[in-house]
């Protein structure tokens, strides 16, 4: 990784070194930018992969930023993005050390925890599912009926893209559930974390209706939407499985009104100030609001960080300022030098992607199909992100897919349909794994 002075440097946090840090890296060169990551991986051996990449414990937010504090002094850091749920605290914390545009702190550490951001946004007016919070060693049994009754939805307060959210119609679901929380909570992989969320589940009301993923960007305290996706596949549980988001929205024009004027109330409440943003809500079609206009409208996650995976790939943009036909990615190291993206616009082509959901449990070991796939209409590439010999895990205890389709065209149904038929070409071989004794 550069130092050379005459370049403006950019501080990529990222718990990994995979496909989306990858993209942010290239974006980032492409701009002229010199490039520096930040990541939790070997703290033992000196440059591990002998890319000069700052070791970090993103656990320990306070020390993170005193670490890229302490690297700036001899590394100029002109600019921090941030890739993932963990990472944003420490971000945050360097970024009002260094004097660099980010979202308060405050305003992070609340939406990285799931009963934190509900309290503030119910305090703040905004609709939110009832809830409550449990430790994890509660007895499931106590807690069925003193909660928001059923249905109802349990969760971890830290974990993200639906893993561990699983649904419960009766006590028995409920107990079910919150067992099997309790026990990927328990496991290795989650406690090695060392958060404090990791000790408690959440549970709450079940809101019905049509979900929406909302990219967006926040400047100088001003929203900013990138993209309003659907996301035609139910979202009705028992788990919460995401495939398919298309955009634009197919919403009435007054719904996507009261979706970017609840989720600029959300960031007003929640006070961030100047980043990426991803959201869910709902939008329940049986009630409206007083006003008459639209629907009403449920918060139900809001995250100060970029979509997740690949499927930034699914939004390209515009502007008179910043060019034309640049990726998220860009836009998004424009932000984070304070550069304005309020003139952003999304291309006029409809676009969307499906997260290749992982059918069952087992090793992977082959895929075939795909040059068949990649030759439906509209489709523009298929990535197959897992690799032979990997062991897949199905959701909620799952936290990865089996890869991405891309597609673009003249309408978000024929997009829809674009994903849906090159899916149906693609044939996997996974497996079964051998139990471990």
């Amino acid at each position: 990784m550069s130092a050379n002075t005459t370049q403006r440097h950019l501080l990529i946090l990222s718990t990994t070194t995979g496909y989306q840090a990858r993209a942010f890296v290239e974006a980032a060169r492409k701009m002229g930018l010199a490039v520096v990551l930040g990541t939790d991986r070997c703290h033992v051996l000196e440059d591990p992969w002998r890319d000069g990449a700052l070791p970090l414990r993103f656990e320990d937010a306070e020390q993170c930023a005193e670490q890229m504090v302490d690297f700036s002094r001899n590394t100029p850091i002109d600019a921090v993005v941030a890739l993932g749920d963990r990472p944003t605290a420490a971000a945050a914390r360097a970024c009002q050390a260094l004097g660099l545009p980010y979202h308060p702190v405050e305003a992070v550490d609340a939406c990285r925890d799931k009963y934190r951001s509900r309290e503030r946004l119910r305090a703040g007016g905004l609709r939110v599912p009832a809830f409550s919070r449990h430790l994890y060693t509660a007895d499931p049994r106590e807690l069925a009926g003193s909660g928001p009754g059923f249905p109802c939805v349990l969760k971890p307060l830290s974990l993200s893209g639906s893993r561990g959210v699983i649904r419960a119609d009766n006590t028995e679901q409920f107990v079910a559930a919150f067992e099997r929380i309790r026990d990927l909570l328990s496991s290795p992989e989650v406690q090695v974390l060392r958060e404090q969320a990791t000790r408690f589940i959440q549970v709450e009301a079940y809101i019905a209706g049509a979900e929406v993923a909302v990219e967006a960007a926040v400047d100088r305290g001003q929203l900013k939407v990138l993209g309003i996706f659907d996301k035609p596949d139910p979202l009705e549980g028992p788990y919460f499985e995401e495939t398919v988001y298309v955009t634009p929205s197919r919403l009435p024009s007054e719904a996507q009104r009261a979706v970017t004027d609840t989720l600029a109330e959300a960031v007003r409440v929640l006070g961030l100030a100047h980043g990426p943003l991803h959201a869910e809500l709902r939008l329940d079609p049986q009630n409206v609001a007083r006003d008459g206009h639209g629907p009403r409208v449920w918060v139900l996650e809001i995250a100060a960080r970029p979509i997740g995976g690949l499927c930034s790939r699914a939004l390209r943009f515009s502007s008179p300022t910043l060019g034309e036909g640049f990726s998220l990615e860009e836009l998004l190291i424009h932000l984070a030098f304070g550069k304005g993206v309020r003139d952003v616009c999304r291309e006029t082509a409809a676009s969307g992607v499906m997260m290749v959901p992982i059918p069952r449990d087992g090793i992977y070991e082959s895929v075939e199909g795909v040059e068949e796939a990649s030759s439906q209409p509209g489709v523009e590439d298929i990535v197959i992100t897992a690799k032979p010999g990997q062991r897949l895990v199905t959701l909620p205890e799952g936290s990865s897919y089996l890869g991405f389709i891309f597609a673009r065209g003249a309408s978000p149904q024929w997009v829809e349909d674009a994903l849906r038929g090159a899916h149906q070409k693609l044939c996997f071989t996974i497996v079964p794994s051998l139990p471990v004794v």
